[in-house]
């Protein structure tokens, strides 16, 4: 059986932590920033964490 691709784009947008969890940035802050607010935008910089309900599939896409 030949072996498992990972998906490149989300090997580049995701970084797995020392707990095992995976973390990501969050969306909204590329465009339109106009009409949100500061703290909005302020928020929106932090990272987090993948859901728990997507922790499986994301690590097979990953595969780390």
């Amino acid at each position: 059986m030949p072996k498992m691709k990972s998906n490149r784009g989300a090997s580049k947008s995701l970084r797995k932590t020392a707990s095992g969890k995976f973390k990501r940035h969050k969306a909204y802050k590329s465009h339109i920033l106009t009409s949100k607010s500061t703290k909005t935008k302020r928020q929106l910089r932090k990272s987090t964490t993948v859901s728990k309900a997507d922790q499986k599939r994301v690590s097979i896409m990953v595969q780390k």
